[in-house]
């Protein structure tokens, strides 16, 4: 009876999970998120091919050369190609935010994880230091945090990660307490399953959707927290094509060579939306209640 019962979740479970990829496509905001998503990340993968130019090549006699079929996005200050350069920014942004994510996401769900499961004083213990974390707005936290290891893009991605860290924690910690309540957890401690095989094994993929979730819209603010960043120069450093950084670059010749700043601005607003977008239709498929 209890195998019955500890099975009956996970294949009551499987289901949804089946259904999942009809319904993402039925959702117009989704569809149009992934393929911008798409189209940037294979952009990413070919950039060697896609980009004419190598994006650190500097040619002073072209500086400041306004778009033409040459150099479809124009040149910057030091005559490097702006379109080499947006397309070689692509694979950076992602990697940020996928990593800068990652390290959100897999840290703060094994402290809401612990958290809402253990209770008691673990449970104070780290819900309180998530409350000191969260005093501070999450770009300042991470400004600081680039400040103490330094400016580049590896202490960059760990900053605005560890910045994210308690948005994940309070999220993951809301879901466990509700579903350490359910049957099927109530009779794995009956029969003396360990608490940390319950917690991986029953607890964790029922609070896997608000990850996916909080982590596909977390993506786009993750991005943009990157790009501020290494736009007061807390992030990449030259002559990395990093778009923030590019907008940095721009800012002192926006009334003469406006395509500068103008076209990896583009792509960040066009990244975000994407993802957002994605994010959005995630949330309305795996939220009931905001089903119709």
């Amino acid at each position: 009876m209890a195998d019955v019962a500890l099975a009956a979740p996970a294949r009551a479970g499987a289901a949804p999970w089946a259904r999942l990829a009809p319904r993402v496509r039925r959702h117009k905001g989704a569809v149009v998120g992934s393929g911008i998503i798409a189209a940037l990340a294979l952009v990413a993968l070919g950039q060697n091919l896609v980009a004419p130019q190598s994006p650190t090549r500097i040619d002073i006699v072209a500086a400041l050369h306004p778009p033409d079929r040459v150099h479809p996005m124009g040149t910057d200050q030091y005559g490097r190609d702006v379109y080499s350069r947006v397309i070689h920014g692509s694979s950076i942004s992602l990697v940020v935010g996928f990593i800068s994510v990652g390290i959100a996401a897999t840290a703060g769900t094994g402290v809401g994880l612990v958290a809402g499961y253990y209770g008691g004083r673990a449970d104070g213990l780290l819900m309180r230091i998530v409350d000191v974390m969260l005093a501070f707005p999450g770009i300042l936290l991470a400004q600081a945090i680039v400040s103490v290891l330094g400016p580049n893009l590896r202490n960059l991605m760990i900053a605005v990660g560890i910045s994210g860290i308690p948005y994940y924690a309070r999220l993951v910690r809301g879901s466990v307490l509700v579903a350490k309540e359910q049957l099927y957890v109530e009779a794995a401690r009956v029969v003396g399953v360990p608490a940390r095989v319950i917690v991986i094994r029953h607890i964790l993929p029922n609070v896997v959707a608000p990850i996916i979730v909080a982590a596909s819209l977390g993506m786009g603010g993750a991005i943009l927290a990157a790009a501020a960043l290494s736009f007061i120069g807390l992030g990449s450093q030259p002559p990395t094509p990093e778009w923030g950084r590019m907008l940095s670059e721009g800012r002192d010749y926006l009334r003469d060579a406006w395509w500068i700043s103008t076209f990896p601005g583009a792509a960040i607003v066009l990244t975000v939306l994407g993802v957002n977008m994605l994010g959005d239709g995630l949330r309305d498929v795996l939220d009931p209640r905001l089903r119709i």
